[in-house]
């Protein structure tokens, strides 16, 4: 359903809904740790994309600053504190697409300087999308936006507060199984229960300050935002119950409270050598009244698997320094240390108790050169991902009663990349990266309750290509490759392939005409490729996929119209395909093992109008 979290993929790591790739917008956690439905659970969608100044995005653990769920890389969001100007915007499309946007700034007093920017004001975003999709059962996905930011200064010294709200509601078409389709009972857009879907809301506010003191740079912010989600789901169907069906409710209610501080020291010597030093200290407090899973039918609860009120608390402490030892050769050494504390009260009460965890990260990086435009890098970094606090501590399994062994609180990680960047040909950045990654655990999705599951110890290591070229202001191209070896470690041959990872994937894109604000016509085809993934026990394996999209508008200084257009080649591939057993009616009692998909959704039109003003 179009109300949850993505899925994301990194170097043909398969990060489900975001565990091991963290997220924040300007240093407030978007990874949800502890969640009703997957370790570090990332939803986005309180984000409206136009609000969006800068991105700083990291492959690997390499940064001291990132600690949790880290490992495979981070993103760091910063919003606008004036838009460039006013916004109205109207998009239309199939299947009831429907998107309309209001954001603009107010100048408040003496806000606006002699240079006509605005440096006190306030920032307000209005956000409605509806979509049905081509579902036979409606998505009717509703989600309702909003954001408030007030702020204050100048560059070098700047405060602000931000209130976000989003509030969310839909059906699901969950992945149903091939046997269903090959043999007529629903077709590639049915459904096996109409009735699963979800709501969720989250509201966050979050203040942060900025002061520049000649060569020391202080940052904090301190957030405070409240969660909750409501999710059913139904992947097995009679297979547990033939009576009711096994569709189940994950839900949870959840105040996170934290924040960051941290002080760089610019244009310092360490030796004689120029250099530059940053610390830092991060706190977080998830306190989570209710997390459950519960057993239902048609959305009504008859029965509750578990029921637990968790408080998680995490302290991390870092430092970092950048020493450039001569004209070629820089490097960048870090260490953070991360205390956590789990307190569990469960239902079941052997599932009920607490713990202490903590954990030292290392990080070192080189970069060498540049020489004809061309630098060479090194990268060493230590990470983790922590569990879901029920899970270190329960001992017995919620659904089968059965003897469990607790998870370990810390997962450790590390990575390791060589890499060359190079701009020695004229407009073009192209990089080639060597990269490995090894998980002392890795978690492994469990279909009976849509969780991840901590899994054997892993290993990744690949190649990735990527190029950026702009020879002209009407022309763009950008495509990245990345070719990934990833196995179970501990594991048989026949086992050790993990299920979801991509060994080849593909991302790019040609811009032409007109780029970013400029006037005039503009035209936008973008690609994405996956290989074949395995699934379960290195039996089967998904088919390739390949996804088209393009757009095509044009751009006067105060209006923008646009037609863009979803799979132009109208493939019928799948987003996501798992290998389980489930039992439809009239199957046998054990179930049939086969493939679970959730397909491409076909070509659609969109067209969409904006206004600035």
């Amino acid at each position: 359903g179009d109300g949850k979290a993505n899925q994301y993929f990194l170097r043909g790591f398969n990060l489900d809904h975001g565990t091991d790739f963290a997220t924040d917008i300007e240093g407030m956690p978007m990874n949800m740790r502890t969640h009703a439905h997957g370790q570090g659970y990332t939803d986005l969608n309180p984000l409206i994309p136009e609000l969006v100044d800068h991105l700083d995005y990291v492959k690997g653990t390499y940064t001291a600053a990132n600690g949790d769920l880290s490992t495979a890389g981070s993103a760091s969001f910063h919003l606008y504190n004036a838009l460039p100007a006013n916004i109205a915007t109207i998009e239309v499309g199939e299947h009831s697409y429907l998107r309309a946007l209001l954001a603009g700034t107010i100048p408040l007093n003496d806000g606006v300087a002699t240079d006509n920017t605005i440096h006190r004001g306030l920032t307000y975003a209005f956000e409605y999308d509806y979509y049905d999709g081509p579902w036979k059962q409606p998505e009717h996905a509703a989600r309702e936006t909003m954001l408030l930011r007030y702020f204050d200064g100048d560059a070098d010294d700047h405060f602000s507060a931000t209130f976000m709200g989003y509030q969310g509601s839909w059906n699901s078409t969950d992945q149903v199984p091939q046997l269903a389709i090959t043999e007529g009972l629903i077709n590639r857009f049915g459904s096996i229960d109409p009735t699963d879907g979800g709501n969720s809301q989250r509201y966050s506010l979050n203040l942060a300050w900025e002061h520049r003191d000649g060569n020391v740079i202080t940052k904090a912010n301190l957030y405070g935002l409240y969660y909750d989600l409501d999710l059913f789901s139904d992947f097995t169907y009679f297979l547990v119950d033939p009576v009711h069906g096994d569709q189940f409710n994950q839900a949870e209610r959840c105040w996170v409270f934290g924040g960051n501080v941290s002080r760089t020291y610019e244009h310092q010597t360490i030796f004689g050598k120029e250099a530059e030093y940053t610390i830092g200290f991060q706190t977080r407090n998830d306190v989570i009244p209710t997390i459950g899973l519960y057993h239902t039918e048609a959305r009504q609860r008859l029965g509750v698997f578990s029921q637990d009120s968790v408080f998680e608390a995490s302290g991390g402490l870092f430092a970092e320094a950048t020493v450039h030892w001569t004209e070629w050769l820089k490097t960048i050494a870090g260490i953070r240390g991360d205390l956590y504390y789990f307190d569990v009260h469960s239902n079941i009460a052997a599932n009920t108790g607490d713990e202490w965890a903590g954990v030292v990260s290392p990080k070192f990086s080189a970069v060498f050169g540049p020489w004809h435009e061309t630098e060479f890098y090194l990268n060493y970094g230590m990470g983790f991902h922590t569990n879901d606090a029920r899970g270190v501590i329960s001992t017995i399994s919620a659904t089968s009663g059965s003897v469990l062994n607790p998870a370990t609180a810390i997962v450790k990680t590390q990575g390791a990349e060589f890499g060359i960047r190079t701009q020695a040909v004229p407009d073009l950045t192209s990089t080639l990266a060597l990269f490995w990654l090894k998980l002392d655990s890795e978690l492994v999705y469990d279909a009976d309750v849509a969780e991840n599951t901590p899994g054997p110890p892993s290993e990744r290591y690949g190649i990735e290509w990527s190029n950026y070229w702009r020879p002209t202001k009407w022309f763009s191209l950008d495509g990245e490759v990345a070719l990934t070896h990833a196995r179970f470690l501990d594991t048989p041959a026949g086992q050790n392939l993990i299920p979801q990872s991509v060994p080849v994937s593909f991302s790019g894109g040609i811009t032409l005409g007109a780029q970013k604000d400029a006037d005039g016509f503009f035209a936008a085809l973008r690609a994405r490729v996956f290989g074949k993934r395995p699934l379960e026990n290195n039996a089967f394996s998904d088919r390739a996929s390949f996804l088209l999209n393009g757009s095509i508008g044009y751009r006067r200084k105060s209006w923008e119209a646009a037609i863009e257009c979803l799979n132009i080649l109208n493939r019928q591939d799948n987003d996501i395909a798992y290998y389980y057993t489930s039992r439809l009616p009239g199957e046998p009692a054990a179930g049939i093992s086969g493939v679970q998909l959730h397909p491409t959704e076909p070509r659609a039109f969109r067209f969409r109008v904006t206004y600035k003003f």
